[in-house]
């Protein structure tokens, strides 16, 4: 068995009325944005942000912005498992992801059940992730500057 990477990528994907999609977790009811672990082919985390977009949404018209952000949390102890018997932590790289519009997006069933585009005041109160309410939080004050 392969273990996780303890790297990821976590990607705000909005209009520029600041509608934020979200994505419904599989198994879980928790909403959130786009996110997912670095693969070792990989070759840097832009790569990895425009394939889990693509693996998750189907997206890959917009302006994919590195926000060089980075967060450093503890793994949930349910997905653990995922990753070697030392990591405890993974490292999150934050995106913003612009498309013109309100898009539908071509989810992967294994991975995502339902998706729902909210203003950024919205979407920020619905997601599980502290992290990902802090990406949403920062939307509008990046989108502005």
């Amino acid at each position: 068995m392969a273990f996780k990477l303890p790297e990821s990528v976590l990607v705000v994907v909005y209009t520029p009325r600041l509608d934020v999609l979200l994505l419904e977790r599989t198994g879980t009811g928790f909403w959130q944005s786009v996110t997912g672990s670095r693969e070792p082919d990989d070759p840097d985390f832009e790569a990895t942000a425009r394939r889990e977009l693509r693996e998750e949404t189907g997206l890959v018209v917009g302006t994919l912005t590195d926000w060089r952000q980075t967060n450093r949390y503890e793994i949930w102890a349910q997905w653990r498992a995922r990753y070697a018997p030392e990591v405890t932590h993974n490292v999150e790289h934050v995106f913003g992801f612009q498309v013109p519009e309100l898009t539908v997006a071509t989810l992967d069933p294994a991975e995502h059940v339902a998706q729902l585009w909210l203003p950024w005041q919205d979407a920020m109160e619905k997601v599980f992730s502290p992290t990902n309410r802090d990406a949403i939080w920062q939307l509008q004050r990046r989108v502005k500057a």
